[in-house]
């Protein structure tokens, strides 16, 4: 038996806010796409693993789909959940519990910022009372740190968010879609120092779903079915800088929950970040983008300046970075967004993502979501 799956469908919901559509509606929306794009019906998956944040139980979208009897299971892990389920999904058709697995997730999150809830993260309820569970300060201090180590300027963040909304006008599904000058980006309404308002992505809606196979149940199909190199999962280990768990144990660099993952892709996948023809990095605000860029291995850390500064992570550069203008562009549904960013670079690779394509035919594409407190899902695909 081949130990190599295959993404042979993609599908995607509008992002953005939507009224009158329930998360439900918009992950039934993804699923139905995802199966019309591998061409196969519901009755063909045999296993499914999904997940939401805030929009109810993936498995009950039977109700809707069918009722096949088949195993699905519900998956929670923050901003990984999309990425987690896709890992399930793999593993299942590695190891010959079905042919044929869908991934889903999907969310509609209220207006305004994310309310954890303290006890959900084994936090104190001080947390809470106190006002520390602001996720928007976490991000602050974090970037705040990494600028004044390695040089990061105000006009970089600025930048990346520019580049966001500027690739989000390039794509018919994206919500933040105008075009933003970074002069009003860098110069905005200050929200956690350094990071203004237009830094952020917002919570927003959503859904997306992939369809993986076997190898021989992908022969069966027709279609540019795009190769999983490799997929990782890893939490967060001792000395760790996350959101809810900002103090840095030990001696010397935090640890890096997102290098980790990215480490044991590339391992697997047997390449090195250098192969990259384009990729998705977790950008929850401009400064998770610049660190992630270094945590993943595409750069040493204090570069991003430089390569920001002369257009490499443009969709026209050496290293095109969140080509559909990532979570800044398209918000945050939270159990969407690592499969959104796979549903990205299936599409790049097929050269099918129109204004926004990536010359040259990239052939290898990387994801990487985080999560707090430090969880991440990282995949290599190539075609």
């Amino acid at each position: 038996m081949s130990d190599d799956v295959f993404i042979i469908g993609a599908g995607l919901s509008k992002f953005g806010r939507q009224p009158g559509i329930s998360g439900r509606q918009m992950a039934v929306f993804a699923i139905s796409s995802a199966l019309a794009d591998a061409g196969v019906t519901w009755p063909d998956v045999q296993v499914a693993f999904g997940g939401s944040d805030a929009s109810g139980l993936a498995d009950t979208l039977v109700a809707e789909l069918g009722f096949t009897g088949i195993p699905f299971t519900n998956v929670k892990n923050g901003c990984a959940t999309g990425g987690s389920a896709l890992v399930s999904a793999v593993n299942a058709v590695r190891a010959g519990a079905a042919d044929i697995a869908l991934a889903v997730g999907f969310d509609k999150h209220p207006r305004g910022a994310f309310d954890p809830m303290p006890e959900d993260w084994g936090l104190p309820e001080g947390f809470g009372s106190e006002g520390l569970m602001v996720t928007t300060q976490f991000f602050g201090a974090k970037i705040n740190r990494y600028m004044h180590k390695y040089g990061i300027s105000t006009d970089t963040l600025a930048g990346v968010a520019a580049k966001a909304y500027r690739n989000g006008g390039l794509n018919p599904n994206a919500w933040r879609r105008d075009p933003m000058p970074m002069e009003t980006i860098r110069d905005a309404d200050m929200v956690n120092d350094p990071l203004t308002r237009y830094m952020f992505c917002s919570p927003g809606e959503g859904g997306a779903a992939i369809v993986v196979a076997s190898e021989s149940a992908a022969r069966r199909l027709s279609g540019k079915h795009v190769t999983i190199r490799a997929i990782s999962h890893r939490t967060r280990r001792f000395g760790s800088f996350e959101v809810f768990a900002p103090s840095i144990q030990g001696s010397g660099e935090p640890t890096s929950v997102s290098s980790d993952a990215a480490t044991a892709a590339f391992q697997q996948a047997g390449i090195t970040p250098a192969d990259v023809d384009v990729t998705q990095l977790q950008d929850t605000e401009s400064g998770a983008e610049i660190m992630h860029m270094a945590e993943c291995g595409f750069c040493e850390h204090g570069e991003q300046e430089e390569m920001i500064a002369s257009g490499a992570t443009e969709i026209t550069g050496l290293l095109p970075v969140n080509t559909d203008g990532g979570c800044i562009a398209n918000g945050e549904p939270i159990g969407a967004s690592g499969l959104r960013q796979v549903h990205e670079i299936v599409t790049q690779l097929r050269g099918e993502a129109g204004d926004r394509q990536v010359a040259g035919n990239p052939s290898i594409g990387f994801t990487h979501v985080y999560g707090a407190p430090g969880i991440s899902a990282c995949t290599v695909l190539s075609v």
